[in-house]
């Protein structure tokens, strides 16, 4: 069983499961009740459930079944072997420009499709990325916190407040390896002003995708997974768990059952 954590306030835990008719893995969140709410993450785990509910995208995890009991919250989502976009990042330093073009393009599709349901997703960094089997993008835990191309985000200060500072005044450094197309794009998806913002205005996605840095990608293409991925995970077979770390288990099923009040709060979950 691989098991690691879920967020930053390791409230939950993924393990890989099996369905023992079917053979088929899935991946299974478990979220421990008292420590969703003593962080006050309720309305953030019902705001998941019910938006993995609605979508329905290629490039989206699937959200198969959710349930609870005494002490814990369970969604079974489908599992996505090849591991966090971040790790390969973080293997590599950074990834040439054609690589983070193929990245972009399928989160364009993904994003295009999340707006179009009014939902916006604002947790967008490689590791809630995940790729599958072939190679193609799954987002997870529904922003730029890394870009694709290098190793830095745009907005990069040893200082919390300096990044705030920097953020406000509008002023991106670019590495000189970054092409100017990449360069042009990130300039116009972070214009201050949201009525001249790339991506914003009347035409919406329609607008990045004319940027010039797609030139050339077939946008019709993307969202049938018809592009050549860059990387293609290594795997062993279907429940390979090796491009996740893993962590060890905690102490949760000590845990004693939760109050009825405060399982009230997730009666529909």
């Amino acid at each position: 069983m691989v098991s690691f954590p879920e967020g930053t306030g390791t409230f939950g835990r993924v393990h890989l499961v099996k369905d023992k008719t079917a053979e088929h893995f899935f991946a299974l969140k478990v979220m421990s009740i008292p420590e969703v709410i003593r962080l006050k993450q309720e309305q953030h785990v019902q705001n998941e459930k019910g938006i993995l509910q609605e979508v329905t995208h290629p490039f989206v995890v699937q959200l198969f079944w959710t349930c609870h009991d005494d002490r814990f919250l369970y969604m079974l989502m489908e599992f996505v072997p090849g591991g966090e976009l971040f790790t390969y990042l973080r293997n590599r330093g950074c990834f040439p420009s054609a690589t983070g073009l193929f990245y972009t393009a399928e989160i364009v599709c993904a994003i295009e499709h999340l707006h179009a349901k009014g939902i916006v997703y604002r947790d967008l960094k490689p590791e809630n990325i995940l790729l599958d089997r072939d190679g193609h993008i799954k987002l997870t835990d529904f922003g730029f916190a890394k870009k694709l191309v290098d190793r830095f985000p745009p907005f990069f200060d040893d200082n919390p407040f300096g990044i705030y500072q920097k953020i406000l005044a509008g002023k991106i450094d670019f590495p000189r390896h970054l092409d100017f197309g990449a360069k042009d794009l990130i300039r116009k998806l972070l214009v201050v002003d949201r009525t001249r913002r790339l991506g914003n205005m009347k035409n919406g996605a329609e607008d990045v995708k004319r940027h010039r840095w797609f030139r050339g990608v077939d946008w019709d293409a993307v969202p049938q997974r018809k592009l050549k991925p860059p990387i293609v995970p290594k795997l062993t077979g279907d429940g390979d768990t090796s491009n996740f770390e893993t962590y060890p288990e905690n102490e949760w099923d000590e845990a004693p059952p939760v109050s009825e009040k405060d399982l009230e709060i997730f009666k529909n979950f």
